[in-house]
């Protein structure tokens, strides 16, 4: 949706922009009514088709691109960028013929290609198409390295001076990571481990979680504290574990091994800060992290796959059934005790 509004911002701008010009430039003159319908009908071709580019980038093709080195994803990422511009245009050029102008069918396809590929437009247009595609790649590399919405904070500073926020935090842990790793080897394992967080980010992410951190097989994602989020929170839970049995075959074929998961997850305030000088990033901190990652720990010793604490479970709605209390229990390296409870979802 972003890249779709952006793109259709930019392509308006431009548009109206080369309409001041005197004469129009050649790339504009096939088109001779220039008029709120032509604009409008131009903008809605650029949305919807921007945005159907931006779901096979980003979501289609996304398991294909991550096995590829950087400028092999670049090169074929601008290709289909520079086909989907030309797809688009095509549908801007067709659209205005038989809509706008009132032309027939083949006439339109015609005089597409005529325009297209026997006149100056198209090397005309290819700058223009460069700069956008090269902003428009870095954006979403940017953002899948940092997390969305990480790197919008980072660059307005919103944490330059560190701050206290209450967070949902949710530790994930691959279960008998050991055992797996002396079965599969350092090279296997290591496959292994990225192909268990990339499904399992999916589902994390496709309900607003933000990936705070990986250590090894274990991901941190946390969320703003919130009855939604809690609910997104659990949501997500789900979502991940859907995403990784969607993909059972893959793992059984690929590495002979079905990978199983716990999680903590806990609610409270956490110290949030820019931190680095070559490698910014945001860093929380406090005792909601620690105790999250002991209860997270807790899986093993109580035999539970999800646990939650009472402040979180306090924050949404579940049916009896759902959530069973297992009881104050202590954790390591806290005074008091907690009480959990084992999520059965």
């Amino acid at each position: 949706m972003i890249v779709a509004v952006s793109w259709t911002v930019i392509d308006s701008l431009f548009y109206i922009f080369r309409l001041t010009e005197q004469p129009i430039p050649s790339k504009y003159s096939l088109f001779q009514k220039h008029t709120t319908e032509t604009i409008l009908l131009r903008e809605v071709n650029v949305f919807f088709l921007s945005m159907l580019m931006a779901y096979v980038l980003i979501f289609f093709m996304k398991n294909f691109f991550r096995k590829t080195s950087l400028w092999i994803n670049m090169i074929l990422k601008a290709c289909i960028l520079i086909i989907a511009a030309l797809v688009i245009n095509f549908f801007i050029h067709f659209t205005y013929s038989t809509v706008i102008a009132k032309h027939t069918v083949s006439y339109a396809i015609e005089s597409f290609y005529r325009n297209t590929f026997e006149t100056p437009w198209l090397i005309q247009k290819i700058p223009e198409w460069i700069i956008l595609f090269i902003l428009t790649q870095l954006i979403i590399e940017i953002n899948e390295k940092y997390s969305p919405g990480v790197f919008v904070d980072i660059m307005l500073g919103k944490y330059v001076q560190p701050k206290d926020e209450k967070r949902i935090i949710m530790f994930i842990d691959l279960k008998d990571s050991t055992t797996i790793a002396e079965k599969l080897g350092h090279k296997e394992y290591f496959k292994f481990i990225r192909d268990f967080i990339y499904y399992i980010s999916i589902g994390l992410m496709e309900y607003g979680g933000r990936i705070y951190q990986y250590v090894g097989d274990e991901i941190v994602v946390s969320w703003p504290d919130s009855r939604r989020n809690a609910k997104k929170c659990i949501y997500a839970l789900i979502e991940a574990r859907k995403s990784l049995n969607k993909n059972l075959h893959s793992f059984l074929r690929n590495y002979g091994v079905v990978p199983e998961f716990k999680a903590g997850i806990h609610v409270g305030e956490v110290t949030i800060g820019e931190i680095g000088i070559i490698k910014k990033d945001l860093v929380m901190s406090g005792d909601t992290m620690n105790t999250t990652a002991r209860i997270r720990t807790a899986c093993n010793e109580l035999n539970q796959k999800f646990i939650v604490s009472k402040d979180f479970l306090d924050q949404i709605k579940l049916k009896n059934w759902q959530a069973e209390s297992l009881g104050p229990i202590e954790l390591k390296g806290k005074n008091s005790s907690l009480e959990l409870f084992a999520l059965k979802i």
